[in-house]
C-alpha cells in the first residue's frame, strides 16, 4: 500500500489526523456498499445540506452549492463521490445514542437535588481540571450560580453527560433544552466496562437500565461506580432549537434522527456522508451524515448512530452494540488519491 498515513493527511487537509497504529485505505465504487440502491438517498441528502454550508474547502464548498439544485439525491451522491473504507486496526464498533428527556426541575427541592452545571469560566478548551469524584464529592461548584436545572437520579445525570445533550421536562409542565457546554478534560470510563471487570456482570447483560438499577440497588458502591468515571461534562442552555428538531451536534445544528452518526473526527471529516453497514440483531444498511462526535467515539472504524429522543429511543440505543463497516464518502479527487490501481 502506497503511504497512506502522509496521502491521508493530503487529502482530508481540512481537518487534524493523528494515528499511533497501521492505516490501511480502501476506495470502493458504489455497487461495493450493500443494498445501496435500497436507501433513501433523499433523507441523507436533506441531512447533508443541513451542515454542508460549513464545510471551508473549495471542493466541499461546491459540492454543498450543487446539493440544493440536484432533484436526484442518489445521483448526487454517485457523481460527486466515492466510498472510502479507512482502517485502523482496531474492531469496528456500532452504538447508538439518543437525546433523554428527563424530569427537572430548575430550583433545588428535596427530589430534584442533582445539578446541571454550566461551564465554569476558570477552565480553558483542552484543559484537565478536577475530577468527577472530586467536583461531587467535595462540591466544588456548590452556590457559584452555574446551576442550569436539577434532576433527581444521579445515574440520568451520568448518561445526560454521556448522551451530550437532553431536553429537561421541568415541573410547570415547560421544556429546558440543554446541549453540550464544554468537559473537565479526563477520559472517559465506561460504566459497563467497570461492572464487567468486577464481574458483577457479562458483557452482553449490561445496559443503561442495568447500570441505573444497579446503582438503586447498591447506592455506595453505585456512587463509587460512577466516580470511576472521571470525566465530567458540562451544559448549556439551547434556546434557538425548535421543539420538533434535533439537538445541537458538534457542527452546532440540529441533528437527524436515523441519519446522523457521530464519528472520530481524526479520520472522518465532520459533515462528510457516511455508509453505514451495521450487523446484529438489526442490521443497518444506510447513508447518513457525520455530524457529530463524543469522547468515547475514538477509531476509524467507531459509529454512534443517533436514534432520537425520549425513553424509547433510550432503549433502542442501548441494545446497540454491534460489529460492522464504515465508508465515508469523499469528493471523487481527494478519494482518487488514495488508488493504486484502477476500480473495477
Amino acid at each position: 500500500m502506497r503511504s497512506a498515513l502522509s496521502v491521508l493527511i493530503l487529502s482530508l487537509s481540512s481537518f487534524a489526523f493523528q494515528a499511533t497504529a497501521d492505516i490501511s485505505v480502501k476506495v470502493h465504487s458504489f455497487k461495493d456498499l450493500k443494498s445501496w440502491d435500497k436507501d433513501d438517498h433523499s433523507l441523507a441528502l436533506e441531512a447533508f445540506k443541513e451542515t454542508c454550508t460549513d464545510l471551508t474547502a473549495e471542493d466541499w464548498k461546491s459540492i454543498c452549492a450543487a446539493a440544493f439544485d440536484f432533484k436526484d439525491a442518489k445521483l448526487f451522491f454517485e457523481t460527486f463521490f466515492l466510498p472510502v473504507l479507512i482502517s485502523d486496526g482496531a474492531n469496528s464498533k456500532f452504538t447508538g445514542y439518543f437525546e433523554p428527556e428527563l424530569p427537572g426541575s430548575l430550583v433545588r427541592t428535596d427530589r430534584f437535588k442533582y445539578p446541571i452545571y454550566a461551564m465554569p469560566p476558570e477552565i480553558t478548551p483542552g484543559q484537565t481540571w478536577k475530577t468527577r469524584r472530586q467536583i461531587e464529592e467535595d462540591k466544588i461548584l456548590d452556590g457559584r450560580g452555574l446551576e442550569l436545572a436539577w434532576l433527581d437520579d444521579p445515574v440520568d445525570l451520568t448518561f445526560l453527560q454521556i448522551q451530550g445533550s437532553g431536553r429537561i421536562r421541568l415541573t410547570n409542565g415547560s421544556h429546558l433544552r440543554v446541549g453540550y457546554g464544554g468537559k473537565n478534560g479526563h477520559n472517559y470510563n465506561s460504566l459497563g466496562g467497570e461492572l464487567v471487570k468486577k464481574g458483577i456482570y457479562e458483557p452482553h447483560q449490561v445496559s443503561a437500565a442495568v447500570i441505573k438499577n444497579w446503582v438503586k440497588r447498591n447506592p455506595n458502591d453505585g456512587r463509587e461506580l460512577l466516580w470511576s468515571n472521571p470525566s465530567y461534562v458540562f451544559f448549556r442552555k439551547v434556546e434557538d432549537v425548535k421543539a420538533d428538531q434535533g439537538p445541537l451536534g458538534a457542527m452546532n445544528r440540529s441533528i437527524t434522527q436515523g441519519r446522523t452518526v457521530a464519528i472520530d473526527p481524526n479520520y472522518v471529516p465532520l459533515g462528510a456522508p457516511v455508509w453505514i453497514e451495521k450487523q446484529g440483531k438489526s442490521p443497518m444498511r444506510r447513508l447518513m451524515i457525520a455530524q457529530d462526535t463524543g469522547s468515547a467515539i475514538k477509531g476509524a472504524q467507531r459509529a454512534d448512530i443517533f436514534v432520537g429522543s425520549g425513553a424509547k429511543a433510550g432503549r433502542l440505543a442501548g441494545q446497540m452494540k454491534d460489529r460492522g463497516s464504515l465508508f465515508v464518502l469523499l469528493p471523487v479527487k481527494r478519494a482518487m488519491s488514495f488508488l493504486t490501481e484502477p476500480l473495477e
